[in-house]
């Protein structure tokens, strides 16, 4: 699995939000949006007008006004959009005539979407191309759309005329419900966002996780039925035996560590619940929610005891420097976020996220040098760090940025790990499942699962440091890992030769652009495919290349997310077109694994196979 989601290295919901200001980005690229509700149009029916026009706004719109980009300035708002559209039809559409939007976001059930441009010049030739244009037979209309408020400058802004009892001021259900939860301890507070089931029993947590899944399966029958009538007759006799679910789904399997058991945490820093400045550990809320405070981890039931140790010790060195925390609010400050990264080998890599803002190089160095000597000589020693990373940030980077150079500050580059009696060693940025013992669980059904021999060749997409392939090598004549992080391929190499594989290859790319090409060009009698991708799933084009390769007739699917890749499982199943070329498959059987206690995520293997209409098997 690859790391180029955050989400996806953080299944549990336990880093540090990356939210910025409104209608920001955290990278260079167009971001698809959920569709939302009228909520947010009907709040921005309030908020002053755009761009130019901002000097009369008030506090609560200072950030457009900084020295600083924000797609907030450059935004407009399509209305009148055909019904069924999505957000790459509205991509390609804009794309057609020239336009390049920064983001966009589809509130599809409303027909209106907001744009954003990077500059003026982009954002007037958009609203002159687009306005009175005709798509489908609806006539579009675009007009600058406004602004939304600083979530933070807002929410005090409120509390204050709510103090001062200005009319019109009372606080809203939200900010009750917020108080409420301000009652509770920070510790408190945090466990109930980290670890939202840390007061369940674990075999109920087990049970809720297994009901989730059956849910997932259940829908996922009924889409098979809405877009594969040849499979009516076989989804009817899985349905009747299977509780309305396409598949056999069996038993959970329960993690062995129900605490400690994430290798990986990601550790926000800013000013403390308690008012204590640098403080380092997770946001009591988003930003977007109006709050910035920081509690420390301590009694998060999830994170191991040695990273525990490295946050306070960390903590207790950047309160001895001159440097102050990171402000989403203001954009000043440096130290932004701590990453430890822990094996059952006893090794420890530690990151340390910066934003160098305007200091020289000098102090840059010098900071590194104190830190280094901190973590080998000084009170941190203790932490046992066997490897330390510096990270620069920029000033509008977002926490947890998988593709920042790492600066390696003292101690081995790698950490290692033992997995199934095999050794991996793991980069900075490569992925590595956050709970290891769960994933021994894992890996092995997924090998029992792909039914392999010795004449099998294994596609391994999104590999990331190869642990599922390289655990499967033996078995097979052949696997071929694909990745897009490029350490992440380093260490996959690496690892097959330090465990004397010879029949392993790893390829570094986007899975849609390099996987039609080697799927293509494998001559094997048995094919099997096992994909672990980000929480989003796979691209399409490469659902779309195992349809059209007749010759991979199984596919093994680990999901960390099973809801988000429903489109892919539908699109495996689907009834064959012009574009979808190829036999459909179908599911066999399913599985849930609990890689994340204490929290509502778990990981889900479905087993998929060809359908062969020449045989009675399918029904």
């Amino acid at each position: 699995m690859t790391d180029v989601a955050v989400d996806q290295n953080d299944p549990a919901g336990l880093l540090p939000s990356a939210e910025e200001k409104p209608e920001e980005l955290t990278e260079e690229k167009i971001q698809e949006n959920e569709p939302e509700d009228s909520t947010e149009k009907k709040n921005q029916e309030n908020e002053p007008e755009a761009a130019e026009g901002q000097a009369a706004a008030g506090d609560v719109y200072r950030y457009i006004k900084e020295d600083l980009f924000t797609s907030e300035i450059y935004k407009v708002e399509i209305q009148n959009l055909p019904k069924y559209i999505g957000f790459n039809d509205l991509k390609k559409f804009l794309n057609k005539h020239g336009i390049n939007p920064h983001k966009i976001k589809l509130l599809g059930r409303q027909k209106f979407a907001f744009v954003t441009f990077k500059n003026q010049e982009e954002r007037d030739k958009a609203m002159k191309a687009v306005h009175g244009m005709q798509w489908k037979s609806n006539v579009l209309s675009v007009r600058l759309a406004k602004p939304k408020a600083d979530p933070i400058l807002k929410k005090r802004k409120q509390e204050e005329e709510a103090d001062s009892g200005q009319p019109g001021a009372e606080r809203n259900t939200g900010s009750q419900e917020a108080e409420k939860e301000e009652e509770e301890p920070p510790s408190i507070q945090i466990a109930n966002a980290v670890t939202p089931l840390w007061k369940v029993p674990y075999e109920e947590q087990l049970m809720m996780k297994e009901k989730e899944v059956e849910g997932v399966l259940q829908k996922l029958a009924r889409e098979i039925g809405n877009n594969n009538k040849a499979m009516l007759p076989w989804l009817f006799v899985q349905k009747e035996k299977h509780n309305k679910m396409c598949c056999p789904l069996e038993a959970i399997r329960p993690s062995p560590l129900q605490t400690g058991y994430r290798n990986k945490c990601e550790f926000v820093i800013g000013v403390g619940a308690d008012g204590e400045d640098r403080t380092v550990g997770f946001r009591l809320g988003k930003y977007k929610g109006g709050s910035c405070a920081v509690v420390s981890p301590s009694e998060t039931t999830n994170v191991c005891s040695e990273a525990k140790r490295v946050v306070q010790c960390f903590q207790q060195f950047i309160r001895t420097t001159p440097y102050a925390v990171y402000s989403p609010e203001t954009y000043e400050g440096h130290w932004r976020q701590l990453t430890v990264r822990t094996t059952r080998l006893k090794q420890t890599m530690a990151m340390v996220f910066f934003n160098p803002q305007k200091l020289q190089e000098k102090e840059l160095e010098e900071l590194k040098q104190n830190l280094g000597q901190y973590f080998t000589e000084g009170e941190g020693k203790e932490c046992a760090v066997t490897s330390l990373y510096f990270v620069r940030m920029g000033q509008r980077t977002s926490a947890g940025t998988e593709d920042l150079p790492c600066e390696h500050v003292t101690g081995e580059e790698w950490i290692h790990e033992e997995l199934l009696g095999l050794k991996f060693r793991i980069s900075p940025h490569s992925f590595f499942q956050t709970n290891t013992p769960a994933a021994e669980i894992l890996y092995s059904a997924v090998g029992e699962w792909a039914q392999l021999d010795q004449d099998s060749t294994v596609l391994d997409v999104c590999c990331g440091t190869g642990t599922i392939g390289i655990s499967l090598a033996k078995r097979v004549k052949k696997v071929i890992g694909i990745e897009l992080c490029q350490e992440a391929v380093k260490d996959a190499e690496a690892n097959a030769k330090a465990n004397g594989l010879t029949n392993v290859e790893f390829h570094c790319g986007k899975a849609e652009d390099v996987f039609p090409t080697i799927l293509n060009a494998v001559v094997s009698p048995n094919v099997t495919a096992i994909v672990d991708p980000p929480r989003a799933g796979l691209h399409s084009k490469v659902i779309l290349a195992i349809r059209k390769a007749e010759h991979l007739k199984r596919l093994v699917y680990v999901a960390c997310n099973a809801k988000a890749a429903m489109n892919n499982f539908i699109d495996l199943c689907r009834a064959p077109s012009n574009r979808v070329r190829g036999a459909a498959f179908r599911p066999v059987k399913a599985m849930a694994v609990d890689l994340f206690p204490q929290t509502m995520h778990c990981e889900t293997i479905l087993l998929f196979e060809r359908v062969d209409y020449s045989t009675n098997t399918d029904v």
